[in-house]
């Protein structure tokens, strides 16, 4: 353990830490560290020591190399960075001493690992906000508010070969995102899955491709790769007389209306979207859940629905390998 010199804080804030500062766990630090007037950041950890002290100067806090030993420093609530074969212990280990756990996407890599979380935090009255980040993009913020009646939805998540999260495939690892996004905009059960994946570069899936049925006649299409040269994050949407076209890198987007009886009544308007980091926004409604004791944004029940439907397509994915082999 280690200490970096912190000015001293009103003990009325909520006491968070960071477990895990890798890619993303360093910008939870950083947002908390910014948000002074909400929170004071307690201790980060990391198994690295050397990343765990770089993290822990960069926003004047203690660091340890054993995350148990900051849950000993006395938390309210903390962020889960770590592996995804890790958040299940590391999020049981938080929940049972009754801290608030904001945990990175996916929530678990099983259903009953899940389970167990969801358990745990009843037992011990803590939330547990899973970090589905587009949810708070401000394109998809605004989108909530417009779609009503979907009927056909695309979705293209493409990128580049990174060497992390690859533990997953890579439905776990980035359609986990567009999964929990169309569940909560058609917010209808769904009845068929129909999915396709690859291996490329990796052990599991590199690019995968599923198309949803579900109740109502909504269909979904959505395709993800993490081999892609280029960057692209869009989702389309057709309901009767509207077609809207987001984009969730630039927080761009457009709808095209049809007000009267012909095609030339469409209008096309540019949406106002007010800009914003996401992972800010959703960090500010964690500490907002807590102290209010309202429903997460993003509930751990929530994260459970997305991992279910994630779960059946990678299996429907290794069925179809396994006939093709045959």
């Amino acid at each position: 353990m280690g200490l970096f010199t912190k000015k001293s804080v009103p003990t009325d804030r909520l006491r968070v830490g960071v477990i895990g500062v890798g890619h993303l766990g360093q910008h939870h630090a950083r947002i908390y560290n910014s948000l002074e007037q909400d929170v004071e950041l307690v201790g980060i950890s990391d198994i690295d020591e050397n990343r765990a002290k770089e993290i822990a100067k960069k926003n004047s806090t203690r660091y340890y190399t054993d995350y148990r030993e900051l849950l000993e420093a006395g938390l309210d609530a903390v962020t889960i960075a770590v592996p995804t074969v890790a958040h299940h212990q590391v999020a049981l280990d938080c929940l049972d001493r009754a801290v608030h756990v904001l945990i990175e996407k996916p929530i678990c890599s099983s259903l009953q690992e899940a389970d167990d979380l969801l358990s745990a935090a009843n037992n011990n009255k803590a939330i547990i906000q899973v970090g589905h980040v587009e949810r708070f993009n401000p394109a998809i913020l605004k989108l909530a508010q417009i779609v009503k009646n979907p009927k056909f939805i695309e979705v293209h998540r493409l990128a580049p070969y990174k060497p992390r999260g690859i533990d997953v495939s890579v439905v776990l690892d980035l359609m986990i995102h567009d999964l929990d996004i169309v569940l909560y905009l058609v917010n209808r059960e769904l009845n068929r899955i129909d999915a396709v994946g690859v291996e490329v570069l990796t052990s599991a899936e590199d690019i995968a491709n599923v198309r949803l049925s579900f109740a109502g006649g909504c269909v979904a299409n959505i395709t993800c790769s993490r081999v892609s040269l280029k960057e692209m994050r869009k989702i389309r949407i057709f309901q009767p007389n509207t077609y809207i076209s987001l984009d969730y890198k630039a927080q761009e987007g457009v709808i095209y209306t049809k007000n009267g009886d012909t095609f030339d009544s469409i209008t096309r308007e540019v949406l106002n979207l007010a800009k914003d980091e996401p992972l800010k926004l959703e960090i500010q409604s964690f500490i907002e859940c807590i102290k209010t004791g309202s429903r997460p944004h993003v509930s751990g029940e929530d994260g459970r629905k997305a991992l279910q439907v994630a779960t059946d397509i990678a299996a429907q994915i290794q069925e179809h390998k396994k006939a093709l082999e045959q």
